[in-house]
């Protein structure tokens, strides 16, 4: 190496972390800014639902995201018109809805039609079957106050200004029991210390995942309760040793074939030996009677029939 060529090195990886550290801070002051203009057009919404009639529309505020603990519902209403959960965007540019599908300055927006449909979802799921169908998924566009659209996927998308208007104009499909009830219901599960869990089809895709593992691999699959854990450490603790014992296999588990000992090849041997003199005593005795049979008597002849 030439003079110089280490520290040279050492400004060269010192200036590409600087360079990292600054693409980092940016990126920090883009979500900082995001997350003040979305507080912003939280505090503008809610501002304006206000102006509905209270003995109507029963809203709730940032409250959690049933199933996700680290995300949260902006607005949830309970009305007439049945259950909204309206999703506040603050975002700046060219809003327009095109063929359906949401765009701010050329760039598609679907992730976000997409999320107010997972939020809808989440909270249907909460209710009764035959409220279910009362659910709705709105995004509130703050900057564009007149804008009023509605995605491909049922999302509705209105401005600031037109909000209550188009809340207001509703058909009513709740009862004012109905909609007490479900509000109550509501406000006690997603303003708790804690978000409801619920288990998602991924959650569930996994479980079933672990299932088959499980089928293939003993080993794998789920882990047992502690119950289940508790019981097998019984069962594999033997009572004086100690010492935990391997589970049976499938063939030790099969009746042995009886072996004979020391006894009983003697017994054996023994029942042979008496099993033979019985024998010989029996053919001893049948050669005798043959002996003392009397002989047998002469034929008798027969003259040939002679006339007279």
């Amino acid at each position: 190496m030439a003079a110089g060529d280490g520290a040279s090195e050492q400004a060269q990886m010192a200036a590409d972390r600087v360079a990292r550290l600054k693409r980092q801070l940016q990126q920090a002051e883009r979500d900082e800014r995001a997350w003040i203009a979305g507080a912003a057009g939280e505090a503008l919404v809610g501002e304006k639902l206000k102006t509905l009639n209270p003995s109507d529309w029963l809203v709730l505020h940032d409250v959690h995201w049933p199933g996700r603990p680290k995300a949260n519902l902006d607005h949830v209403l309970v009305g007439p018109g049945g259950v909204l959960v309206i999703d506040a965007k603050n975002w700046t540019g060219r809003i327009e809805v095109r063929e359906g599908v949401l765009f701010q300055e050329g760039r598609t927006r679907i992730r976000e039609t997409i999320g107010v449909l997972e939020q809808v979802a989440a909270l249907t799921v909460l209710l009764d079957p035959k409220h279910r169908q009362r659910v709705h998924g709105w995004l509130c566009m703050v900057r564009q106050p007149d804008m009023q659209a509605i995605s491909s996927s049922g999302v509705r998308i209105q401005g600031l200004s037109t909000l209550t208007d188009a809340i207001n104009a509703l058909p009513n499909v709740l009862e004012p029991a109905e909609v007490q009830a479900i509000h109550a219901y509501l406000k006690q599960l997603l303003t708790g210390a804690a978000s409801p869990s619920l288990l998602t089809s991924a959650q569930l895709g996994k479980a079933w995942t672990g299932n088959a593992k499980a089928k293939t691999n003993p080993r794998a699959g789920f882990q047992l309760s502690a119950p289940s854990r508790q019981f097998q450490a019984k069962q594999q603790t033997t009572s004086h040793s100690g010492q935990r014992s391997r589970p049976a296999s499938s063939r030790a588990r099969r009746p042995s074939k009886p072996q004979l000992g020391c006894l009983g090849v003697a017994g054996v041997l023994i029942f042979l030996l008496v099993f033979s003199s019985m024998l010989m005593n029996l053919g001893t005795s049948f050669t005798q009677q043959l002996t003392h049979l009397p002989p047998h008597p002469a034929p008798a002849t027969t003259q040939p029939f002679q006339s007279p």
